[in-house]
């Protein structure tokens, strides 16, 4: 399932990130393979994970973002065996440690915000050893170049990324997708 899912970054590199579930339709009618869920409660995840898989994209729940769940280890098993998403995406290392027991496919989102967090976030991420890593602002070429030639994970730029030529720009440093929420984007070809 691994290769499937960056298989479907690379065909389509741009992540439909939905933030609002007013979005879906449109993120499902659109040419993103991969979806990535920045809403959800406890009350709605199951049904939207579930409308994602019937239109054949791959779905990520954003762990940190879903609503009505703890943070915890339980949570983690809740999302994988009852939810059943391709994946999560979380800033939480202990999250992402757990999921990958559940075989998960796991996003660490990493925020460089200088040149410190750039060193933590490097670390970190060789520590978790995730399937991915999301770098956020995703508008960092040098960044992003640096950061794909540190790290055996593929790079997926998040964050700020609003036209055509960054997601060019961005893919030429090495990252494997774009996430955004700019629905124009969800459909170029």
């Amino acid at each position: 399932m691994r290769e499937k899912i960056l298989d479907a970054m690379r065909d389509f590199p741009i992540i439909a990130a939905v933030r609002e579930t007013k979005d879906l339709n449109t993120a499902l009618s659109s040419n993103a393979q991969v979806i990535f869920l920045l809403t959800g409660d406890i009350m709605n995840i199951s049904e939207i994970v579930q409308e994602v898989k019937r239109h054949d994209k791959i779905v990520f729940v954003h762990f940190d973002l879903l609503e009505g769940l703890g943070k915890d280890n339980k949570a983690v098993e809740y999302l994988a065996e009852k939810i059943k998403p391709h994946g999560i995406i979380s800033t939480r290392n202990n999250i992402l440690i757990h999921a990958k027991q559940f075989d998960l496919f796991c996003i660490q989102r990493l925020f460089i915000l200088d040149s410190q967090a750039l060193k933590t976030g490097l670390s970190s991420a060789k520590q978790i050893e995730a399937d991915s890593i999301e770098i956020l602002p995703g508008i960092m070429p040098p960044v992003i170049e640096e950061i794909s030639f540190e790290l055996r994970q593929p790079v997926i730029a998040g964050g700020l990324v609003k036209t055509k030529e960054e997601v060019i720009n961005v893919l030429k440093a090495g990252a494997i997708a774009v996430s955004t929420s700019e629905k124009n984007l969800w459909f170029i070809e």
